[in-house]
C-alpha cells in the first residue's frame, strides 16, 4: 500500500478555483453583493503571500546566521595564519626603513661633504702656503731674538727664563694682529672681492711703501754700521801699529812699558772709537731702524700667518678631513647595501604569504555586512508580520461582512431589495485609530493593482485584483 501523495501546487489551484466557482454561484443565486467576498479571497491570498515572504525571510535569517558563524570562524583562522606573517613582514619593513633612513643621512652627509671639497679652494698652491708658513714663522724668530736681545737687555730683565718668556710675548703680537687681519682685510676679500677690492689693495700698498722706508731706514743704518766698524777697524789698526812700534827699554828683548807718548796716542784712539760707537747707538737711523723692524716683523709674521694658515687649512680638510670621511661614508653605504640584500630576499616569502591570505579575507564577507544585512532582514521581517496581520484582519473582517450579507440575504422576511448597498469596510485597528468618524475612509482597506503586481506578478495581481481597483 503506497503512501497518498500531498496535492501538488496545480491541484490545489484547481481545488481553489472550483470552490471559489462554487462560492461565487451560491452568492449569485442568493442575490448576494459578491465585494465582501471579492475582499476576503484577496486578503486570504495576500495573507498567504505574506506568510510565504515570512518563512523566507526567516530562512534567509537562520542562514545568515550561520554563515556569520562560519565566517566569523573562517575569517578568524585567517587571521591566525596571518598574523606571524604580518608581524615578520612589520619587523622587516621596519628593518630596511632603518636601513633606507640611514643610506638617506649618509647620502646626505656625503652630498654635503663634497659641496663642501669643492667650495674649500684657495688662490694659493700648497708651496706658497708653506713659504708663507715659514716666512711668518721667520718673522716671530725675528722679533723673538730682537726682542729677547735688546728690550730685555734694555728692561735689565737677568733671568734668562724671564727674558725669553718676555721676548716670546713680544713675538706672539705677530699672532694677536693676524686675527685683525683675517676679520678685517682678507676674509672680507675673499667673499666679496668686487666691494673690498679697493681696502684690500691700499692696505697691501700701504704694507709695501711701510716696508720699503723699514728696509730703507735699515739699509742707512746697516751703512752707518759698516762706516762706524771700518773706522773702528781703521782705529785698532793705528793701535796696533803703535803698539809695534813702541821703544824696547834693554838689550833682553823683553818688551818694556810704553812710554807715555804711545800711550797717549792709543788712549786717544780708543777714545775716538768710544766716540764712534756712541754716535752709533745715539743715532736717529738706529732708534728708527729698531722701532721700525719690530713693526714690520709683527706686521710681516701677522700677514704671512694669516696668508699661509688658510691655504695649509685648506689643503688640510680637502685631503685628510674631507677624502677621510668621504672614505668613511663609501664604507658604510658599502656595508648598507650589504645589509639591505638579504633583508629584502627575507621579505619575499612572508609579504607573498601575507598577500595571499589577504586575498582570502578579501573573499569572504565581513561580518558587520553580513550583521547589517541580518538587521535589515529583520525589519523587513517585522513589517511583513505587521502586513500579515492586517491581512488577517482583512480577511476576517470581509468574511464577516460576508457572512453577515448572506445571511441578510436569506431572511425570508421583509424582502430585500435585488442589490443591497455595499457596506462600508471596517477600519483596521492600527489605521486612522487618530482620525475622527468623519474622516474614516469610506473604502476598504484593500491593495490596488499596482501593489498586488509587486507581490504576486501580473498574473496574480490581474487574478486577485478587486473589481473597480485599478
Amino acid at each position: 500500500m503506497t503512501n497518498p501523495q500531498p496535492p501538488t501546487d496545480m491541484e490545489n489551484r484547481f481545488h481553489a478555483t472550483t470552490t471559489d466557482y462554487q462560492n461565487g454561484h451560491d452568492r449569485g443565486a442568493e442575490n448576494t453583493p459578491p465585494a465582501h467576498y471579492e475582499a476576503h479571497i484577496a486578503s486570504e491570498l495576500y495573507a498567504q503571500a505574506l506568510t510565504t515572504q515570512i518563512q523566507d525571510k526567516r530562512a534567509a535569517i537562520a542562514r545568515l546566521d550561520a554563515q556569520i558563524i562560519t565566517v566569523g570562524a573562517a575569517r578568524h583562522a585567517v587571521v591566525q595564519q596571518r598574523e606571524p606573517h604580518a608581524r615578520r613582514v612589520e619587523w622587516l619593513l621596519k628593518q630596511l626603513a632603518r636601513i633606507e633612513a640611514d643610506r638617506q643621512a649618509t647620502l646626505t652627509e656625503q652630498t654635503a661633504l663634497h659641496t663642501r671639497r669643492r667650495a674649500a679652494v684657495t688662490d694659493y698652491s700648497l708651496v706658497a702656503g708653506l713659504l708663507f708658513l715659514v716666512a711668518g714663522l721667520s718673522f716671530l724668530a725675528g722679533d723673538l731674538i730682537i726682542s729677547h736681545e735688546i728690550v730685555a737687555y734694555a728692561l735689565n730683565i737677568r733671568n734668562e727664563v724671564e727674558a725669553w718668556a718676555f721676548a716670546g710675548g713680544l713675538a706672539m703680537v705677530s699672532v694677536l694682529l693676524k686675527p685683525a687681519y683675517d676679520r678685517l682685510i682678507e676674509q672680507p676679500y675673499q667673499a666679496n672681492r668686487q666691494t673690498h677690492r679697493s681696502r684690500y689693495e691700499r692696505f697691501k700698498v700701504a704694507l709695501v711703501l711701510f716696508a720699503v722706508l723699514t728696509m730703507s731706514v735699515l739699509g742707512w743704518f746697516r751703512y752707518e754700521a759698516y762706516r762706524t766698524d771700518q773706522r773702528k777697524a781703521a782705529i785698532n789698526k793705528t793701535i796696533r801699529q803703535l803698539q809695534q812700534t813702541a821703544p824696547i827699554a834693554d838689550d833682553s828683548g823683553i818688551d818694556t812699558a810704553l812710554t807715555p807718548a804711545v800711550l797717549s796716542q792709543i788712549e786717544a784712539q780708543l777714545q775716538q772709537s768710544a766716540v764712534l760707537s756712541q754716535a752709533l747707538v745715539s743715532s736717529p737711523w738706529a732708534l728708527a731702524s729698531f722701532v721700525l723692524s719690530g713693526l714690520l716683523f709683527a706686521l710681516a709674521g701677522a700677514v704671512c700667518l694669516g696668508l699661509g694658515l688658510p691655504v695649509l687649512t685648506t689643503f688640510w680638510f680637502r685631503w685628510v678631513q674631507a677624502d677621510g670621511n668621504l672614505a668613511r661614508l663609501r664604507r658604510r653605504l658599502h656595508r648598507l647595501d650589504k645589509q639591505t640584500a638579504p633583508t629584502e630576499a627575507d621579505l619575499i616569502e612572508p609579504q607573498t604569504q601575507q598577500a595571499i591570505l589577504d586575498h582570502e579575507l578579501s573573499l569572504l564577507p565581513h561580518p558587520a555586512a553580513l550583521q547589517k544585512q541580518q538587521q535589515q532582514l529583520i525589519i523587513e521581517l517585522s513589517n511583513l508580520l505587521i502586513e500579515q496581520r492586517l491581512a488577517e484582519t482583512d480577511s476576517r473582517i470581509h468574511a464577516f461582512t460576508d457572512g453577515y450579507a448572506r445571511g441578510a440575504a436569506t431572511r425570508p422576511a421583509p424582502p430585500t431589495p435585488a442589490f443591497a448597498p455595499e457596506p462600508k469596510t471596517p477600519v483596521r485597528p492600527d489605521e486612522n485609530r487618530f482620525l475622527s468618524p468623519s474622516d474614516a475612509p469610506e473604502k476598504p482597506a484593500t491593495l490596488n493593482t499596482a501593489e498586488l503586481m509587486a507581490l504576486f506578478g501580473k498574473n496574480g495581481a490581474t487574478r486577485f485584483a478587486r473589481p473597480g481597483v485599478k
